[in-house]
């Protein structure tokens, strides 16, 4: 009797340690506030920065698991991306980020973009090379204007609508007339290397137009090149 009774008392004391254990596991597991915690090395194929509230405000990860884009508050159609850092705004818009890779058919490149509100890059920092055939890169600073009135989100609603018509020759006039108009945002500023070796500053007008070009060429050349609204040289 008294050895049933000794059982009992390890038993009960068993169960009152293992229990006190998994409750202490249970609470870990659904902590929410580590502080701050430091690690010497760690793999990870994607990380999110939110605020308290949950608003994503930064994503980076791999190509596999990158974030596909958000616009007004709504994420974007799963899509291909590279690797790299994308920023989020407290509007839920996608307002930049830093993206690189290499491969042989794609080439070589990184970029650092910053984007207007509700809508595309306005600004980049971009080196890309081909990495096949002529060996050519380009690298320098871009900017472009886009229009306020036709953002990111009704650009992706005027793309659907036009691919449910399923007629390629609409789609691709309706098409040709909006990046006329410069819906599709106007390239205005290059400065850095181009495609063909020419380093300098290269300017466009409102329509895309090239019309200053100040440029040391690939025979070491210095050149100023005006050109008119039809693109003809003016000086050189």
């Amino acid at each position: 009797m008294e050895k049933l009774q000794r059982e009992v008392r390890f038993l009960k004391a068993y169960s009152l340690i293992l229990t006190t254990v998994l409750i202490a596991f249970f609470f870990m597991a659904f902590r929410t506030d580590f502080g701050k915690q430091r690690f010497q090395e760690i793999d990870v194929e994607r990380i999110n920065v939110v605020e308290k509230d949950g608003t994503l405000k930064m994503v980076i990860a791999n190509g596999e698991r990158q974030h596909p884009g958000m616009s007004e508050g709504k994420e974007l159609a799963p899509r291909k991306r590279q690797p790299g850092l994308i920023f989020f705004n407290s509007a839920g818009d996608e307002c930049g980020g830093l993206v690189y890779d290499a491969d042989k058919k794609d080439g070589a490149g990184m970029v650092y973009s910053v984007d207007q509100y509700r809508n595309d890059q306005i600004m980049q920092l971009q080196y890309m090379q081909d990495l096949e055939g002529s060996k050519a890169r380009t690298y320098g600073l871009k900017i472009w204007d886009r229009p306020d009135d036709f953002t990111l989100t009704r650009q992706n609603q005027v793309h659907d609508s036009l691919k449910t018509l399923k007629d390629e020759k609409v789609y691709e006039a309706v098409m040709k007339q909006l990046v006329a108009e410069g819906k599709y945002g106007t390239e205005r500023l290059f400065v850095g290397r181009t495609w063909k070796d020419e380093v300098g500053l290269f300017i466009r007008d409102s329509k895309g137009k090239v019309r200053i070009k100040i440029y040391v060429d690939k025979q070491n050349q210095t050149k100023i090149e005006t050109f008119d609204e039809q693109g003809k040289p003016v000086t050189k």
